[in-house]
This record gives structure tokens, sequence and C-alpha cells, in this order.
């Protein structure tokens, strides 16, 4: 089994939920003509991410549900990033993984949160996700400044991930993560990963675009550039991971003794 993912890179309209559920739709009815299986949405779509006070009147709970509606009605798996609030208190940056018959898989919190920003609209998520499986591909997320510490793609892919999904926002001067780590943690990990950023401008923000799909050699499947709008496409591949784990052996040869 594989499974074909398309990621929407998209500037979103900040502040507006029902305009940017719209954009999912619309994105999830083009992405499952073309034969995708999932659609990935950049970090916090759904509201829009650097919104300030305008956040917190619109992280309701029924944000997962009406992701849910789109997914069962376009026939599409969907990973969306959006705010959950929290019990005590609180906003967490989230996503939800929706199967296509409108199915919670996965919810989970972003757990390192980055700078001032982060810190004065979030709360910091305080677990790893588990690992799903999907079309017989195993599946794993982490959001934005996340996947930019070694030990949490590791994580995945020592619980069998085929591929972690990383929604994100990630903003000017920081293309050199998107255009070089990215490809690296999937060679030092032997893991897919599928990288959905935003592009324009939200706030004092510029986003830099440059959405990745890469392979668990370090290749690089599918790209936008650092201004389009559109959708990236990929299959997902177990047998790929298999192979890249035989061929380079990181995970097997690490010396847990040591570290």
């Amino acid at each position: 089994m594989t499974l074909t993912i398309a990621g929407l890179q998209h500037e979103g309209v900040a502040g507006d939920v029902d305009a940017n559920l719209a954009i999912v739709a619309a994105a999830a009815r083009d992405a499952a003509a073309r034969g995708a299986q999932m659609l990935v949405t950049p970090e916090m779509f759904v509201t829009g991410y650097n919104i300030g006070e305008r956040l917190a009147p619109l992280a309701t709970p029924d944000l997962a549900d009406r992701i849910a509606t789109i997914a069962s009605a376009e026939g599409i798996a969907i990973v969306a990033g959006l705010p959950e609030p929290v019990s005590g208190g609180g906003i967490a940056n989230a996503l939800v993984m929706i199967d296509r018959d409108g199915r919670e898989l996965l919810r989970y919190r972003k757990t390192h949160l980055f700078g001032a920003l982060d810190r004065s609209l979030f709360v910091p998520g305080d677990s790893l996700p588990a690992t799903v499986e999907l079309h017989g591909v195993r599946l794993s997320v982490l959001i934005c400044y996340d996947v930019e510490f070694p030990e949490t793609v590791r994580a995945a892919a020592l619980d069998g991930a085929d591929a972690v999904i990383v929604p994100t926002a990630q903003m000017e001067p920081y293309a050199h993560i998107a255009e070089r780590l990215i490809p690296v943690r999937a060679w030092e990990s032997q893991t897919h990963v599928v990288y959905v950023n935003r592009v324009g401008a939200e706030g004092d923000l510029s986003y830099v675009g440059r959405s990745s799909i890469a392979s668990p050699d370090g290749t690089t499947l599918a790209a936008l550039g650092p201004h389009d709008t559109g959708l990236l496409i990929a299959t997902i591949d177990p047998e790929t991971t298999r192979r890249a784990r035989q061929e380079n052996p990181y995970l097997h040869d690490r010396r847990t003794d040591l570290y």
C-alpha cells in the first residue's frame, strides 16, 4: 500500500475561518481529483497564525468538526492546523488528522514553542504524538519548530513512521530551514518529511513558502517555490522507507549506550 499526499501552500485569510475553510474545501476537491488521498494545510491555517488578540474568540471546539465535514464530503483525509482550547485556560497550537470518512485519527499540540510570538499566544503540548496507520502507511506529525529538533523526527522514526507530516508557518529569515534542514531530517532518520508552509505576509511576518516532500534518501519528491500558491503532491511508499533503512542503517547502528 502507498499513500499519496497533497500539501497546500497558501497565504490564507488572516482571522477569517469561513474563508480559510472554503480554501481547504476547494483544495481537498482538487487534491482528490488529482489522486491524492490526504491533504495537509499549513500551521494554524484555519484561523491564521500571527493574528494576536483576534485568535482567542476563533479558537472554538467545533473547528475540528468542520474539517471532518470537509474530509467526508470530498472523500479525502485531511491534516489541518488550528487552535485548540485547553482545559484550564489557554490555547494550543494544534492539528487534527481526519480520515476520508470524517473520523478523527490523531490530535497533536505543538510541543516546542518558537520565540515570543508562540509563547504569547499558546500553551505548549506535553507529549509527542502517537504513530497512526492509514492505507498501510505509518504516519506521525509535528508542527513547525518541532521539526528543527532532531530528536522529534528520530522518535517518530523509531516508532516506525514512514512519514512525518509537518504543517508550518516558517518566516524570514529562516528559508534555510525549508531548503536545507528538511532533507537532512529525512536522511538522518530515514523517513519521509512532508513540510507544508505558508506564503505571503501576515502581520509583521513574511513567510518563505518552499514547501517540500523529502524522501528518506534526502532527495526532494515535490516542492514549491517561495511565492507559489497551490498543491505539491507525492506518494509515500513504505517500501522506500524500508529500503532506505537497510542502505543507511543509522537507526540500527546508534550507540545508545553512549548517549
